[in-house]
């Protein structure tokens, strides 16, 4: 039973869990933005619900033109509201870590410190 405790109490274990459920919320939020997105799209140019489109008997054509703009609508959704702002963000606490002074070396310093104590004597 220990084993299967340390198991379940890992920070792996945990992290994935609290992933996970964020995700299935973020997930919704998309969703329903998605839907919004294509709402404006129906408005604009007419009805983005392919479904009901069936060229030459073909019924599973509609459908997946639907499911093809509702992805495309998702993808740009987490691009530009996630990736960008993320990359952004990256490469400015990238640049202040190019842009901080260097760290003295493990020479330097000794050769300070024996300065120093030379100064002392």
């Amino acid at each position: 039973m220990k084993g299967f405790k340390d198991f379940l109490m890992r920070g792996n274990l945990v992290d994935l869990a609290v992933a996970f459920i964020i995700g299935g919320a973020f997930a919704t939020v998309v969703t329903s933005f998605t839907k919004i997105i294509i709402e404006v799209l129906a408005k604009i140019g007419g009805a983005p619900n392919f479904d009901a489109w069936a060229p030459g008997g073909l019924t599973s054509v509609g459908p997946f033109l639907t499911a093809l703009v509702a992805f495309v609508v998702i993808a740009a959704v987490i691009y530009f509201g996630v990736v960008k702002p993320y990359e952004a963000v990256a490469a400015r606490f990238k640049k202040a870590e190019e842009e901080a002074p260097a760290a003295p070396s493990s020479e330097e310093l000794l050769a300070e410190i024996r300065d120093l104590l030379k100064t002392r004597a």
